[in-house]
């Protein structure tokens, strides 16, 4: 039984403006209805793997919970690292937590963001993999290049593949190369793409641990012991995981340790790490032209068209090698060859203080999720969207009252000592100051429209008196 370990953080620079740091892509709808994190379940939804383990960050435990019930599992596991430092502590963590019901568990640590077209051919993969792990061996994946890339890692072998699939040593890694560099490894057909999957024992990958990056073992344990399970998730010890040294798990272990096999993968890869990658994922059509949303290309060539708002149409007249993408708030127009460098893109407007540099116009909450339809001086209108069974914390404001109108399903309002339900076409009133509430008794979601009214309207003007979720007293609806 393989116990795969699903990293699920990430920045959120690399596609903006469809991911950013409020909503990175592995939550994203990037390649049809499913995100790229539960696609990544339903390639292990297989005999030889065990439930998920998912390591995430405190902003996403509930979104990746929410998401993985969708894709069928009944009670993931969630860890929660109190703050990210980098693969290396996720990795050993979620191996001294595998082993203390089996200390050698066989762990397959994988992204939650990267696109695999062949499912079959990467479980027979890792099931050639096994054989080498078992026999001690760290085993990474590289993916056969087709292309000279210049945005991945490399792998470099003794001899080139026998195309069989089998585990063969490693020689070294190396770094992302210069173009120039990059036509080399692809000439000499003895270099990989470096896939971030990994497959060894707990057991074997702690004694890696040990050998070459032992000031990371007493962070990680102490953060384990002084975790707590906090609702569904288990939640590290954020003062003992905060001394942890923020490296990756390449740099700590896997280029220092002596027994590292690598096994070749063919199986349609992409890490979808910029915006051109997305665009070859998504299928160029004869002219080279993918387009995803309300989109209209009219003589275009070599060109991605994207556009995530029903009421946007995105039309494309006579482009060649650009990159359009229009969301809610914020419109991106590209050319093709540079989509690598948009991170200088989100500097730029984080310099600016620009919202859309990080925030997401949809904000996910345990209980659902709200958006902004218009912000003025003295007003907000905000759409809120409220699962089954979902409660917002008892709360009140200091600068805003509110109006709500319920457009669809039934609230629970509670204002002050009252209790009441509130159907479809009918409102209430929230005066300044007064604790109130609200929740959806129904089963389909609930859909409101809120009017603030004040003169302040940020989020950290709540106080939270009770809530089912454990959040903070402040901050957060």
């Amino acid at each position: 039984m393989i116990h795969p370990v699903i990293l699920c953080g990430g920045s959120g620079t690399r596609l903006w403006p469809s991911s950013r740091k409020a909503y990175p892509k592995q939550f994203a709808p990037l390649l049809g209805d499913e995100s790229l994190f539960q696609m990544t379940l339903a390639r292990f939804a297989a005999p030889q793997f065990a439930a998920p383990l998912v390591v995430t960050g405190e902003d996403f435990r509930f979104l990746a919970t929410e998401q993985a019930v969708a894709a069928g599992l009944s009670d993931p596991r969630v860890i929660v690292e109190p703050e990210g430092r980098d693969t290396a502590a996720a990795v050993l963590t979620a191996a001294l937590l595998l082993a203390q019901d089996d200390p050698d568990a066989m762990m397959l640590v994988a992204p939650s963001d990267h696109v695999i077209a062949d499912t079959e051919a990467f479980r027979a993969a890792v099931d050639a993999a096994a054989t080498a792990a078992t026999d001690g061996a760290l085993v990474t994946f590289g993916v056969t290049p087709d292309r000279p890339e210049t945005g991945y890692g490399y792998l470099e072998l003794p001899d080139t593949p026998d195309g069989s699939g089998a585990p063969v040593r490693l020689k070294s890694f190396r770094e992302k190369p210069d173009l120039a560099t990059a036509e080399g490894f692809l000439a000499a057909g003895r270099y990989l793409w470096n896939a971030g999957l990994f497959l060894f024992r707990a057991s074997d990958v702690i004694a890696a641990f040990e050998a070459h990056a032992p000031g990371l073992l007493g962070p990680c344990r102490d953060a384990i012991a002084t975790g707590a399970q906090d609702l569904g998730f288990f939640r590290l010890g954020a003062a003992a995981y905060g001394q942890a040294q923020a490296i990756s798990f390449d740099f700590a272990v896997m280029e220092k340790a002596a027994h590292v096999m690598a096994v070749p993968l063919s199986v349609g890869w992409s890490d979808l790490g910029s915006w051109d990658a997305l665009w070859q994922a998504a299928g160029p059509d004869a002219d080279g032209v993918s387009t995803s949303g309300t989109v209209t290309a009219l003589e275009c060539a070599d060109s991605y068209l994207r556009s995530e708002s029903d009421g946007m149409q995105v039309v494309g007249f006579g482009l060649k090698g650009i990159v359009a993408v229009a969301t809610q708030d914020a419109v991106l127009i590209a050319d093709k060859d540079r989509v690598q460098d948009i991170k200088s893109v989100v500097s730029a407007l984080r310099a600016k203080k620009a919202p859309q540099a990080d925030n997401y116009p949809r904000y996910h909450r345990p209980w659902g999720w709200y958006e902004t339809l218009c912000l003025d001086a003295r007003f907000q209108v905000k759409r809120i969207m409220v699962k089954p069974g979902g409660i917002l914390s008892l709360q009140s404001h200091v600068h805003r009252s509110e109006h709500w109108i319920v457009v669809a399903g039934t609230a629970e309002v509670t204002i002050g000592d009252e209790v009441k339900l509130v159907t479809e076409n009918q409102g209430v009133y929230i005066p300044l100051g007064a604790k109130h509430r609200m929740a959806n008794p129904g089963k389909l979601p609930m859909y409101l429209i809120e009017v603030q009214t004040g003169s302040y309207f940020g989020e950290d003007d709540i106080i939270r008196y009770e809530d089912i979720y454990n959040r903070p007293e402040r901050h957060e609806v």
